[in-house]
């Protein structure tokens, strides 16, 4: 990867509204140089989905999120990568990493309601050829997303990584 993608990215994930010309102005190139790396990055796949963090105590949503911590068996020859396509195909589904520790699969779900989250885990994905077992964390609250603090402590200044 050219150093000037990996500036690019390193930009648009602080922020990926900034245009063409800012970047090109903190980075020292010509706004037609910078459209066309990040042209590029788009069309390789390297960057593959411009996104807004919001605070969800903010917004009037009343969907409930889940990680699940998922133990499988990996499959003959195809490995954790045939069970984790699997599990994406469930609309719940937000998130699905693959980890190291205690699990093997990190998923991240959305449901309306905690009753949908539980169906969701009992149903479909402990029903699943390969899973030995889950273990479902409710998320309460979310103090950083992204590296971006959500929360304000109740003197109304934002709480301050040191």
């Amino acid at each position: 990867m050219k150093k000037i993608q990996e500036k690019l990215i390193r930009l648009l994930k602080e922020d990926a509204r900034y245009t063409a010309e800012e970047m090109a102005a903190m980075l020292g190139e010509r706004a037609d140089i910078v459209s066309e790396e990040i042209r590029k990055m788009e069309d390789e796949g390297v960057i593959v989905k411009y996104s807004a963090i919001t605070n969800s105590e903010k917004i009037t949503s009343d969907l409930v999120e889940a990680l699940i911590e998922v133990r499988v068996t990996p499959k003959k020859l195809k490995g954790f990568d045939a069970i984790a396509e699997e599990i994406d195909r469930f609309e719940e589904v937000r998130s699905l990493y693959l980890m190291s520790g205690g699990y093997d699969i990190a998923v991240f779900v959305e449901g309306k309601t905690l009753g949908d989250v539980a169906r969701f885990v009992s149903e479909k994905l402990s029903g699943l050829e390969g899973v030995l077992s889950t273990a479902t964390h409710f998320i309460l609250k979310k103090y950083k997303i992204e590296g971006q603090v959500t929360y304000k402590t109740d003197t109304g200044r934002q709480l301050i990584h040191a």
